[in-house]
């Protein structure tokens, strides 16, 4: 299993997924605390994240297991480097010469360290008085000397090389942004006379040694000249070291995904047989990929084989913790679950583990059609309840006992039990008008208003939802509303007294303002409720009522003709009801 782990982070860290390629090695080390290439190889993962700190401990840990490989030291004088530490970097590099001095990866290391040490060492020189040798050495006679030297001879041809070099002079602190240019170290070997050696990609075996990153300019320094500077190229990595057992578990995954693929191409035709004849096939080739058993999930579940469909998501689910799998997969698995589970759902209870399994994918993973599938499953087994729970017979009895609490003024007892008959037969306008009546005897008019419209919405003709509502209506002193009602009540019913008394009660009070026999404080209240009215907003707004409004105070004869046009005439009498117009 840690040779697994392994196979994958060095994978990882090849793709440049230095995260993930840590998390695989760590793995591999819980299981192999003792192997000295897990630690050389994370060492490497964490240099590439610069986290240079951790690279050391593990480049430590490295030479502590295996002191004689030549490898263990190269990590351990990458982190020092890495780490500014370039005395100690040179210290490991040497030691690693010592037992292999052929190792042109620790030659280069050594040469790169010893450069970073010279110029570190020159930089600081930089701030002292000006008589200093690095400040002689890119004093006036630095040219002559680069022109003198054949190999920057050719260099100083090149504009920006120059410009670099002009930057130097100016401000020598700046060194270090320019490190990187094999240019500038060679022109600083000739400079100091000293011999630096350029720095090449290793042939080392296991990963490849990160190069330490060049540091950021500090805001307050000199800004160096804007021409771009050539970038040199990134080393390749290094190719890996791989055993007899890691290239048969190479050629095993790449079999396997062969026979994903052709499972894939023969489940788009439909030919589900063969497309879990290969998909069985690649899980066998590799257990560590469970997106071969979520794509045969898939083919049970198109094939109606629910139960098969959902060993198979528990086991991707099982074994994509164990792997700690992409979270996106386990999600996936746990949906097709979910949605197997929904297949076979034949009463309300049967969605309870469906729900259950859709809820604990989207803790993985949240995705809109996990979600969609959340909630048409809610609402299955809410209607599938309804259904189950649906007795009309029940019902009759239930609305009789809230009748009994009624007539003793037991109104919320009365709801209950109105309540209950609705739940046992949604469709019973006589329980939504009887539990209306309640609510506008406690006060509740929202409620009462809410289920009076229920009650025409279910039976239209039902006389006694027109009664409730204007009622209500009437209650909240919304009087034309209420007589709109009463009036469209009438048209199923012309000859019901409580419709008549209602239309005649409303009349009643819409002359009332009209005839501006309101209180003040009937009117003001009568005023501000209309003010919240969206149709009264609308009418008041309108620029011809606006029109009409005026020239009912300044010219009656316009008014007269406004007067004959219904819609005009309908609006100013809501006007009127609502107490904004009086008429005197």
């Amino acid at each position: 299993m840690a040779d697994e782990f392994k196979a994958k982070g060095n994978a990882a860290f090849s793709a440049g997924n230095y995260t993930e390629a840590i998390r695989h090695f760590t793995d591999a080390i819980n299981l192999a605390p003792t192997n000295h290439v897990l630690y050389s190889n994370r060492s490497a993962a964490y240099a590439s994240l610069n986290q240079y700190s951790e690279a050391l401990s593990d480049a430590k840990k490295t030479v502590d297991l295996k002191p004689d490989w030549s490898k263990g030291y190269s990590r351990l004088g990458a982190a020092h480097h890495g780490l500014r530490q370039y005395e100690d970097a040179v210290s490991a590099y040497k030691k690693g010469l010592e037992a292999d001095p052929n190792n042109e990866t620790l030659k280069s290391g050594l040469a790169d360290a010893q450069a970073a040490q010279a110029a570190a060492s020159a930089s600081s020189r930089s701030r002292a008085p000006p008589n200093n040798l690095f400040g002689d050495a890119f004093g006036p006679d630095m040219w002559a000397k680069l022109m003198a030297d054949p190999a920057t001879r050719l260099y100083m041809q090149q504009p920006d090389f120059v410009n670099m070099l002009k930057d130097l002079q100016r401000n020598p602190s700046n060194l270090n942004l320019y490190l990187q240019d094999q240019r500038v170290m060679q022109a600083i070997s000739v400079l100091l006379n000293v011999k630096i050696q350029a720095n090449t990609p290793g042939d080392d075996v296991e990963m490849p040694d990160s190069p330490p990153k060049e540091r950021k300019r500090p805001a307050d320094e000199t800004e160096p000249v804007k021409e771009k500077k050539r970038e040199e190229p990134e080393p390749e990595p290094e190719p890996m070291e791989v055993s007899e057992e890691e290239k048969e578990i190479a050629e095993k995954k790449a079999q396997a995904q062969k026979e994903k693929e052709a499972g894939n191409a023969a489940y788009k035709k439909k030919d589900f047989e063969t497309a879990v004849a290969h998909y069985t096939k690649a899980f066998e080739l590799d257990d560590g990929d469970i997106s071969f058993l979520t794509n045969r999930a898939a083919v049970y579940l198109e094939m109606g084989k629910y139960d098969e469909c959902i060993k198979d998501c528990d086991k991707a689910v099982e074994r994509g913790r164990e792997l700690r799998s992409d979270y996106k997969m386990v999600a996936r698995a746990l949906t097709r679950k979910g949605t197997a589970l929904v297949k076979m759902a034949k009463i309300s209870k049967d969605y309870e583990p469906a729900i259950e399994t859709f809820q604990k994918s989207l803790t993985e993973h949240r995705n809109p059609d996990t979600l969609k599938k959340l909630n048409d499953a809610e609402r299955a087994k809410k209607e599938l309840e309804q259904q189950e729970y649906y007795d009309p017979e029940h019902a009759e009895k239930e609305r009789e006992k809230g009748n009994e609490c009624f007539k003793e003024q037991k109104y919320p007892d009365a709801i209950k039990h109105y309540t209950e008959a609705l739940r046992r037969n949604p469709k019973d306008a006589k329980a939504y008008s009887n539990r209306a009546a309640c609510y506008t005897k406690l006060g509740a008019m929202p409620e009462g208003l809410k289920d009076a419209e229920k009650c025409i919405e279910i039976d239209p003709k039902f006389s006694k939802g027109y009664t409730r509502k204007g009622a209500v209506q009437f209650f909240m002193k919304e009087f034309d509303k209420a007589l709109e009602t009463y009036q469209e009540g009438l048209k199923h019913d012309p000859q019901n007294p409580e419709l008549l008394e209602g239309v005649r009660s409303c009349i009643q009070q819409i002359n009332r303002a009209s005839r501006g026999d309101l209180t003040p404080d009937e009117l003001k209240e009568r005023q501000a409720k209309a003010m919240q009215d969206p149709e009264i907003q609308n009418i008041l707004t309108d620029p011809v009522m606006a029109q009409v409004l005026k020239d009912l105070q300044e010219n009656p004869k316009a008014a007269q003709d406004h007067m004959k046009n219904p819609s005009v005439m309908n609006k100013i009498q809501k006007l009127i009801s609502a107490g904004i117009v009086q008429m005197r």
